[in-house]
């Protein structure tokens, strides 16, 4: 018998792993702040709580897909986490520090809980045909449990120990490192058209060469064309995730130099209002500053 879900947050990442977790036949509950988003699910079976902690089956499964550390502690403390009570799993797939999952892997264990760092990468389209890639971290047998899971809507299962910051501190160096991509292919397509030479024409060729990579394909064509539509991960969640790992990065006493200048680049773009652009609109600092 399959176990009882509850599924809090259907944004961008949560509505397809919501999706996924239906067509594999779990009993699931969902919970989002704007309520109309449910429908679909609800027509596909799902049941719509009408509070958090309404949504939770005490010691059952908690998936939660929240956009960042305060909306997550907002939601689920104390009600939440006192219901899921003994037994229960809280799989948390968000982006966040891993000081915040160290504080709540406590609080959990405190009530009898279990909590399981479970950060994604993935986008929407990835987790509809199941191949992003999730990272675990927490107690063995939460990992263990978590796995018959996570595995219906995500490819690659990446295991990083106890710890239960680990998988958040992966999560981020990724996250950055899409970023530093991003940035880095922003100056070379802009070095490129500065030189009569066309963005397409050098995504093409490099993308299908040297960097054959899905994200430098995914994110390079976005940055060739300037299309920074349909927006998958908004602007200001990059922002957020950057100054993560600007946060973490200083507690550790890692320079990392190049995060500053992403860093600065999210800001630009807020500054100019682009916020309704996909994160990956960073990019268009480096024609600003090229004056294209």
């Amino acid at each position: 018998m399959k176990e009882n879900i509850t599924l809090l947050g259907l944004g961008n990442l949560g509505m397809p792993i919501a999706e996924k977790l239906l067509e594999a036949g779990f009993p699931l509950k969902v919970w989002n702040r704007t309520m109309s988003k449910a429908e679909p699910l609800v027509n596909s079976g799902a049941v719509l709580a009408m509070s958090p902690e309404e949504a939770i089956t005490p010691g059952g499964i908690l998936i939660t897909v929240l956009a960042d550390d305060r909306v997550l502690k907002n939601v689920i403390f104390p009600d939440v986490l006192k219901r899921l009570g003994s037994g229960g799993l809280h799989i948390s797939v968000s982006t966040i520090s891993p000081e915040t999952s160290r504080e709540l892997y406590l609080q959990h264990k405190n009530l009898g809980s279990q909590y399981l760092a479970a950060p994604i990468f993935a986008r929407p389209e990835a987790i509809r045909t199941k191949v992003g890639n999730i990272c675990l971290s927490g107690d063995e047998d939460a990992r263990i449990r978590a796995r018959g899971i996570v595995a219906h809507f995500a490819k690659g299962i990446f295991d990083f120990g106890d710890e239960p910051g680990a998988a958040n501190i992966v999560k981020l160096a990724g996250n950055f490192m899409i970023g530093a991509s991003i940035e880095m292919m922003a100056e070379a397509f802009t070095f490129a058209e500065k030189n009569d030479i066309s963005r397409q024409a050098i995504y093409e060729m490099l993308t299908q060469t040297l960097f054959s990579a899905p994200i430098f394909q995914n994110y390079g064509k976005m940055v060739a064309d300037h299309n920074y539509k349909p927006v998958a991960f908004q602007l200001p969640l990059g922002l957020k995730d950057i100054n993560l790992v600007l946060k973490t990065s200083e507690a550790s006493s890692v320079p990392m130099p190049m995060a500053d200048l992403i860093r600065n680049r999210f800001v630009s773009a807020i500054a100019k209002e682009r916020t309704n652009l996909d994160w990956s609109a960073l990019a268009i600092g480096a024609s600003d500053e090229a004056g294209l």
